[in-house]
């Protein structure tokens, strides 16, 4: 818990470097201010994951690439220490920074605790571990993906773990990057603007803020985890809503509209299907087409561009593809490139273990035939309730949009956009891979903005208070006997450590890999590492990659 205090306040600072410069750089060149902390920081953490991608591509995710970033952010730093000075002046007179230091403190050491301890994801000693540990020892790989499909999963989270990670430091691979981005989305929840002011009005933005804190109430004990799911749940909460805080503060500047759009490039970066969320580029694009603003936009095109970019190269480098798992997407000839056939074998199995079929040769089966003993076998109460309030709001968007069209409702089209983002993304997810813990943003971000507009258009505030208030304190107590069951394991200086297992050792072309004797999983200290190794390499070294056989 100690070392991860420690590495947060790195990243706090790092992060908080890095989003400063573009915060000068919004300002400067966008005629923009951002307002919140956790724009900040949250800038800051896309600009990392960028720089670490890129740094991926020509070495290793290690010392260098710390002292490169530190050195940037010294930069920054340097160049506009006047500025920040007059920043931290202003802010000290107009606020009481020991309130918001109090706060930021509690919620740090409330946060760290959960993430040194707790339930590791299955695919954690499966992939996760070892996809970080190449990172940390080559950079991306040509043709990783043959050594193990799954390390194909090219989740952009992976190389802010291993530049976060800390191994060349410590000795240990520290995994705290998920509870880094629940604390920030913990940060954004109380961001509510107003509160005094409105009274005990409340704002569809407030909706999306409970569904949010509900959601982190469920993964406290399991940020320990580096997996990219939830990292890309929280970056979809945090979208939604800084998007309804802009509509709610009547912001009028495309600028915020445009940025959020970059930060959904970002999350998909992180995760493929979160790509859906860009829907919402509808509202900027649209207006900046029709005023004719071509440098503005080029300028956010770039910016995207420049998000996705090396994620895409990545992509290429790690899979031969530009998108896995889509073989049909075959744009490249390398030699490194992984059988169309595993890819297409993966996908299924995707698919069908999301929907509790576990044979990728039932994912061929109509939603008709999978839904019910999906539905009836993998959720638990609350899921199920959550799931039946999907549809009904799925069915609400549909009938409300109709309604705006006919009556020409158009101050209801920001919201509307805003529902049907969340509704193609609730149903692209419940159609393809409907794991839980894959869409529970936007199992809980539909419903609760859908309830939102009708709530607080009727004014039910009392009602609302109440429920949340009974939601609230039975969550608190179950935290706090969470808490409590695991205050006994010794995990108050360092984190808990990936699994071990029982490996055996394969001799391929002079190089020792290692592969489980039992099961497929492998853990994080013996590398390198796969369920089963039948690889082909493509020079002689391992930094030239692998070939499938």
């Amino acid at each position: 818990m100690l070392m991860i205090v420690l590495n947060w306040l790195y990243m706090l600072v790092t992060s908080f470097g890095l989003g400063y410069g573009i915060f000068c750089f919004t300002e400067k060149r966008l005629g923009y201010r951002m307002k919140h902390l956790s724009a900040v920081l949250t800038s800051g953490l896309i600009a990392a994951t960028v720089y670490a991608q890129i740094f991926s591509l020509f070495y290793k995710v290690g010392l260098a690439a710390n002292a490169g970033l530190a050195g940037i952010c010294l930069v920054l730093f340097v160049l506009y220490r006047k500025r920040l000075a007059g920043d931290i002046r202003k802010l000290t007179k107009d606020h009481a920074l020991w309130k918001e230091g109090i706060l930021l403190g509690g919620l740090l050491l409330v946060w760290a605790y959960f993430t040194s301890r707790g339930y590791l994801y299955y695919d954690s000693d499966l992939y996760h571990a070892q996809s970080i540990r190449w990172l940390e020892e080559y950079g991306v790989v040509k043709g990783l993906g043959n050594l193990h499909e799954r390390f194909a999963y090219n989740s952009s989270a992976f190389p802010l773990g291993a530049l976060y990670s800390m191994k060349f430091l410590t000795g240990r691979s520290l995994h705290a990057v998920n509870g880094f981005f629940a604390l920030l989305l913990s940060l954004k929840i109380l961001e509510a603007q107003g509160w005094r002011k409105r009274g005990r009005k409340l704002l569809i933005s407030d909706f999306a803020r409970m569904g949010a804190l509900y959601y982190l109430t469920l993964i406290c004990d399991e940020v320990v985890s580096p997996a990219s799911d939830h990292v890309a749940m929280c970056m979809i909460f945090y979208l939604v809503i800084r998007w309804l805080d802009c509509l709610e503060e009547k912001e009028d500047s495309v600028v915020p509209y445009a940025y959020l759009c970059v930060c959904g490039v970002y999350t998909m970066s992180l995760k493929l299907t979160a790509g859906l969320v860009l829907i919402l580029l509808w509202k900027p694009a649209s207006r900046l087409i029709r005023e004719k603003r071509w440098k503005e936009t080029a300028l956010y095109l770039g910016m995207g561009l420049l998000t996705a970019m090396p994620w895409l190269i990545r992509n290429v480098v790690i899979s031969g593809y530009l998108l896995y798992p889509f073989p049909a997407l075959d744009l490249f000839s390398v030699d490194w490139k992984m059988s169309a056939e595993r890819a297409a074998a993966d996908a299924a199995n995707i698919k069908a273990w999301g929907r509790a079929l576990y044979d990728g040769r039932l994912v061929g089966l109509p939603i008709t035939e999978w839904f019910a003993g999906w539905f009836r076998d993998t959720l638990t109460t609350v899921e199920k309730a959550l799931i039946a309030a999907d549809w009904i709001s799925l069915a609400g968007t549909l009938i409300l949009a109709i309604w705006c069209a006919v009556k020409k409702k158009k101050q209801y089209g920001d919201i509307l956009l805003v529902l049907v983002t969340l509704g193609a993304s609730w149903l692209f997810w419940q159609t393809s891979a409907p794991l839980p813990r894959y869409g529970y943003a936007y199992m809980l971000l539909l419903p609760a903005v859908f309830a939102g507009i009708f709530l607080t258009a009727a004014g039910w505030y009392r009602a609302v208070f109440l429920a949340a208030g009974m939601c609230g304190a039975y969550k608190l107590c179950m935290l706090a006997g969470y808490g409590w069951s695991v205050a006994g394991e010794p995990y108050y200086l360092w984190q808990q450590e990936y699994g071990t297992y029982e490996l055996r050792s394969v001799e391929v072309d002079g190089f020792t890999f290692y592969e489980p004797v039992t099961g497929d999983r492998t853990g994080y200290d013996d590398f390198p590492a796969a369920p089963e190794v039948n690889i082909l390499l493509r020079g002689d070294t391992l930094r030239e990659g692998f070939r499938h056989p």
